[in-house]
């Protein structure tokens, strides 16, 4: 029971953290949905690496929830699952992978990159007319998307490694 409380109690902090950093610490805001934050994704990372994969895609699945909530943007009703709640649950996939350093960099860019597959998926599905004019639909979402996810993954692997290097993750607590 004590353990659950404390997952939980992590889970709000984290996903705070990361609604905080990508909310109001924003580089590069992309037109239509996307950004490069400072950070905004490693808080879901350290709280997936340190309870596991399924807790963390719960998280990650909060937070996007969350961030639908605050800065909604859809061209189709579908595509809010895609690119909020199943796009962030991804992260979590990360809690999947060793704690070492290779397991830190395995599990982020895992993480991102199904992001990106979900949030592709969608500019595929939904938003492929926004391409331009002779433009494969497929392309253009690869391109939109890496643009901002691209560089938000090198950040999001620096701050995280320093972050679990130097804070070391301490096992969950027991009841």
């Amino acid at each position: 029971m004590r353990r659950n409380t404390w997952m939980l109690v992590e889970a709000g902090m984290m996903i705070a953290l990361s609604v905080i950093l990508s909310e109001f610490v924003k580089l590069f805001k992309m037109p239509m949905g996307g950004s490069v934050t400072l950070g905004g994704m490693v808080p879901l990372f350290v709280f997936a690496f340190r309870w596991g994969g399924k807790q963390g895609m719960v998280a990650g699945a909060v937070y996007g929830l969350l961030d639908l909530v605050i800065g909604f943007y859809s061209a189709h009703p579908l595509s809010l699952i895609l690119d909020y709640p199943l796009a962030f649950a991804m992260t979590g996939l990360a809690g999947f992978f060793k704690r070492t350093t290779a397991g830190y960099i395995g599990g982020i860019f895992t993480g991102v990159f199904a992001r990106f597959i979900c949030h592709v998926a969608s500019g595929v599905i939904f938003y492929a007319s926004y391409a331009p004019e002779g433009q494969s639909p497929l392309i253009y979402s690869i391109l939109y998307n890496g643009s901002f996810l691209g560089p938000e993954l090198v950040i999001t692997v620096l701050i995280a490694l320093v972050i679990l290097k130097v804070v070391r993750l301490p096992e969950p607590k027991e009841a």
